[in-house]
């Protein structure tokens, strides 16, 4: 008798559905960015961000509080300075916003999470790239190495458990491991943003970091179009030193998420970034979409194509959902 097989019978009740469901979304698999703004008196709302500020020193730590008491698995950190300069100055400043932040944070909820920080320059150079330029003003990869081992060290001195080298400089990992290593700070891990591409879907955190950027960064962040080489990007960054790599976007790069998941051999990362998070943010206050089903089709869209974890800026709420 036709039809002879009836998958539908696996998904007639929830518990049934809940069985044998195939992909799990669990609070300690995301991770929560947070935005800190020196000098700031009270949080400012991000207008392209709904629900997203940047945060006073007290509030930064209240917010983070709640997301660890949440379940989130981490918190990964920026800056936002009010001054900038060429060689982004405040990023290895002890007392710049970001090494300030973290020392508050690492007091505050000690081993409890795993706290995070954004080894970039972007947010600190008054031209907006993540490195240092040379006289042509293109971004020096080699000058911007040095940058970036001094500002690893900052971070591991203020109490950064994962460092997150996001500026897709060619050797980068090998050079804070080392920096790291003969320092001393030989626990401290990586979590290398190894394919990061051009992408269209970062306006909205432009706002939230105030970037100074004109132009574009194409010259060191990869093409949209080009997936072997994101594969050889993760294998550079491993054979580097890295603890774990991420791709970024996570939405439009579903199928570099699940072939990096493929060919790693330590743990994925993916960021559901500001675009993404925007787009359904948008759509859900025109009620075009369900929000919170939304959210977390989205999220286990990720986990299905083999993130090990998420960077999301829904990590918090989602979290609550999931417990």
């Amino acid at each position: 008798m036709f039809p002879e097989h009836r998958p539908r019978r696996l998904r007639t009740t929830p518990a049934l559905r809940r069985l044998v469901s195939e992909t799990t979304l669990r609070p300690r698999q995301l991770i929560l960015p947070l935005f800190v703004a020196e000098g700031a008196s009270q949080p400012r709302p991000i207008a392209s961000m709904p629900g997203v500020v940047q945060h006073t020193r007290d509030t930064l730590r209240k917010a983070a509080a709640e997301a660890v008491e949440a379940g989130v698995g981490g918190l990964m950190l920026f800056g936002v300075p009010e001054t900038r300069d060429a060689v982004g100055s405040a990023a290895t400043d002890p007392d710049g916003i970001l090494n300030v932040a973290l020392r508050d944070l690492r007091a505050d909820l000690g081993d409890s999470t795993v706290l995070m920080a954004d080894t970039c320059l972007d947010e600190f150079t008054d031209h907006g790239h993540c490195g240092v330029l040379d006289a042509s003003g293109a971004v020096d990869n080699d000058a911007t190495l040095e940058r970036y081992a001094d500002m690893a060290l900052a971070q591991a001195e203020a109490g950064a458990h994962l460092l997150g080298p996001s500026g897709m400089m060619d050797g980068q990992v090998g050079v804070i491991r080392r920096a790291l290593d003969d320092a001393g700070y030989t626990d401290i891990g990586i979590l290398a943003y190894s394919a990061k591409y051009a992408s269209a879907f970062y306006g909205p955190f432009r706002e939230a970091v105030d970037s100074q950027l004109s132009g574009d960064r194409n010259t060191y962040q990869q093409d949209p179009g080009n997936a072997r080489e994101a594969l050889r990007e993760i294998e550079l960054d491993v054979a580097e030193g890295a603890d774990a790599v991420m791709v970024k976007p996570a939405l439009a790069y579903l199928d570099v998420v699940r072939a990096a998941a493929e060919a790693s051999p330590v743990p994925v990362a993916a960021y559901n970034i500001s675009g993404e998070y925007s787009m359904v943010e948008g759509a859900a206050a025109h009620g075009w979409v369900e929000r919170e089903r939304t959210i977390l089709e989205v999220l286990t869209s990720i986990r299905r194509a083999g993130a090990d974890m998420i960077l999301t800026y829904w990590a918090a709420e989602a979290a609550a959902w999931l417990d």
